[in-house]
């Protein structure tokens, strides 16, 4: 056993595997940051590469990639706001915050830095599970995976804070959202209104950036202004991320350990990993005043665990033929192509690959941490352009990932609708996040209810798992709320001690309402009325789950509005005029691609906005759209993509 570790790693230190190690780090890189492309695109590119090539040295390329994709992707979201990746998305909640303080070059050191951590801790973990991982994996069954899927849901409620039962619409609504098109267990459409394109439900990328990335993009032209409000002092802040992690390495290696062992649940992989390590990081903090505002924790975590869960996720694709993420099916058809079969033998007869993908996959996470950090500084400086510049470019670019999720103009068209919702959430304060895990989770919660009660019965919650699970969200729900109410009971008791105005009972903040609020509150009753009506009409099993999150976003927003009854919240003004001029030219801008052609539209859109609101010379914004017309024909090439055409793509693209 230690002999074919050891000439593993003589193989992983030969010169053709590190040279294509280096490509699929490259690759990584670039499709990491590209938002909205992530693993599966980068896998699908590199996959036409690998016949006839050796399997050792074709399994360092894919690992390089799979390794730095989760690094990468951090660019774009402290950046720009925009989730990378379904596994970058709670990075952008205080990775974005710190970038418009002016601390993008602290917020993207520390994320690399956590990152290399946590892949090389799930690197190790990945180690020892593929000898010991067989009887745990086999261990959870769809009722295991169910309580999964609500502890991820339990989350809401710490990233809700004070406003816990908007947290609770907004969650409800995501899961609504979530549990569109066909029932797992039935087959019945529901929520479709009678579009094709919502048959299949929204995908995750246009959900994401719609909710995220749209908002912030308009609330920036809307300022004015750099990303960054204050100067940035690079240098400084590069320091000032490896003391933040060297502070918080317990937090690094909890959040690690715990994004390896979710990534070996297939289907449990980066886009709930990432949520679970931001809430743990607000609960086990003393302070939570600076999460959402810029607090160097909300980077820590979620980028110390999306590393070690890539890692984690080998574990069932290797095993057991199961894949544990999306990129890890792609990489299972690159085993398959490469001769290998996944299963017992990748340990009875292939160990020697087995452990050079191990090998690989730590020494890619230090390569591209390395490359990352020095790319930091430079990068970083974007945060000090006019946004007014950047605008139309990282437009064109939500809109190309938006519609490489499906390739169809419908993407467009969700974009713009969830994107609505998305700054309408901003401005009222409501938890963009608890929306965001409410989608993700529906699907995956829903299909394990019913497989734990088809093949289980009431059998499936009195299992083991099932009850240490339920404790577990048990704890995460109270636990705080019982910290709080000991903290509220001492300062009390220190109160009544003494008179200082130290140590005086603080005023209880009263809650606020504007017009936004009482339009989404309005809007969201509306909406449940309508789809309980829909799937009314559906049999028991097709339509309990749609039922479920109705009754959660109603049941939110009604205890929202009770509790305005109650406590006469002080009026807020809750102006959006601008907003909503900028979401009306967004939802132009798609009806102009659709009329004209995807490619033709955005270099007159470049063109148009460099000349007209930033102000740039003619030579400038024409050499700009020109960059964004060869990188759209790029990777229309590379990926296959083909753009909806109008009338003007096919006469100059053709």
């Amino acid at each position: 056993m230690f002999d074919i570790l050891l000439s593993s790693l003589g193989q992983v230190f030969t010169l053709s595997h590190l040279l294509y190690m280096m490509l699929g780090v490259i690759v990584g890189l670039v499709v990491g940051i590209i938002p909205g492309l992530g693993g599966i695109a980068g896998m699908s590119l590199l996959l036409p590469f690998l016949y006839g090539m050796d399997p050792s040295v074709a399994l360092g390329m894919l690992m390089g990639l799979v390794a730095v994709i989760p690094t990468g992707d951090t660019f774009a979201s402290v950046l720009l706001g925009i989730p990378g990746s379904s596994a970058s998305q709670a990075t952008v909640i205080d990775g974005f915050s710190l970038a418009k303080r002016g601390q993008a070059a602290r917020a993207l050191s520390s994320a690399f830095l956590s990152s290399m951590a946590g892949g090389l801790i799930g690197a190790a973990v990945l180690t020892g599970f593929i000898l010991i991982a067989r009887p745990l994996v086999l261990a959870f069954s769809s009722s295991e995976l169910f309580m999964l899927t609500l502890l991820g849901l339990s989350m809401v409620a710490v990233l809700s804070g004070r406003d816990l039962f908007k947290g609770l619409a907004a969650c409800g609504l995501g899961l609504l959202i979530g549990g569109m098109g066909m029932a797992p267990a039935t087959g019945e459409f529901r929520l479709n209104f009678g579009l094709d394109y919502l048959y299949d439900g929204l995908p995750l990328v246009v959900v994401g950036l719609g909710i995220f990335a749209l908002p912030e993009i308009i609330e920036l032209l809307v300022q004015r202004g750099t990303i960054a409000n204050e100067p940035c002092r690079l240098g400084e802040g590069w320091r000032q991320g490896f003391r933040d992690v060297r502070r918080e390495r317990g937090l690094v290696a909890r959040c690690a350990g715990f994004g390896s062992l979710i990534g070996t649940i297939p289907g449990l992989a980066g886009s709930v990993v990432d949520w679970m390590t931001y809430g743990h990081a607000v609960q086990s903090a003393k302070d939570k005043s600076e999460f959402g505002q810029g607090d160097i924790r909300g980077v820590i975590a979620p980028e110390s665990a999306n590393n070690a869960c890539a890692c984690g996720a080998m574990v069932p694709t290797l095993l057991f033929g199961v894949p544990g993420s999306g990129s890890a099916a792609v990489f299972l058809g690159g085993l398959l192509l490469l001769g290998l079969q996944p299963g017992i033998s990748m340990i009875e007869t292939h160990l020697d690959l087995t452990y050079t993908i191990i090998w690989s996959l730590a020494l890619a996470n230090i390569v591209g941490a390395g490359l990352c950090l020095g790319l930091a500084g430079p990068v970083a400086s974007l945060t000090r352009v006019r946004f007014t510049i950047l605008a139309p470019l990282i437009t064109v670019l939500i809109l190309f990932a938006a519609y490489q999720a499906t390739r169809a103009t419908g993407d467009l068209v969700a974009l713009a609708v969830v994107g609505a919702i998305g700054v309408l959430f901003k401005k009222a304060n409501w938890s963009r996040p608890a929306f965001l895990i409410g989608f993700v989770l529906a699907p995956g919660a829903e299909t394990y209810f019913y497989q734990a009660v088809q093949f289980q019965g009431s059998a499936a919650f009195a299992r083991p798992g099932v009850l240490i699970i339920g404790a577990l969200i048990l704890a995460v729900l109270f636990i705080p709320a019982l910290k709080a109410l000991w903290v509220k009971r001492r300062q009390s008791k220190a109160s009544g001690d003494t008179a200082s105005p130290e140590t005086a009972k603080p005023v209880e903040q009263l809650p606020t309402v504007g017009a936004v609020d009482v339009l989404l509150l309005a809007g969201l009753l509306g909406l449940a009325a309508f789809a309980w009506s829909d799937v009314a009409g559906l049999s028991m099993l097709g339509s309990v789950f749609p039922m479920l999150a109705i009754a959660i976003m109603a049941l939110g927003c009604l205890a929202e509005a009770a509790r305005y009854a109650l406590r006469r919240p002080q009026w807020q003004h809750q102006a959006c005029r601008e907003e909503l001029i900028w979401l009306a030219g967004f939802c132009a801008l798609i009806a102009v691609i659709l009329g004209l052609g995807f490619i033709s539209t955005a270099a007159l859109f470049c063109l148009v906005f460099l000349l007209g609101i930033a102000r740039l010379k003619l030579w400038t914004a024409a050499g700009m759209a020109i960059g964004v017309v060869a990188f759209l024909v790029g990777m229309a090439h590379f990926l296959t993509l083909t753009y909806p055409s109008g009338l003007l793509d096919p006469w100059f693209f053709s």
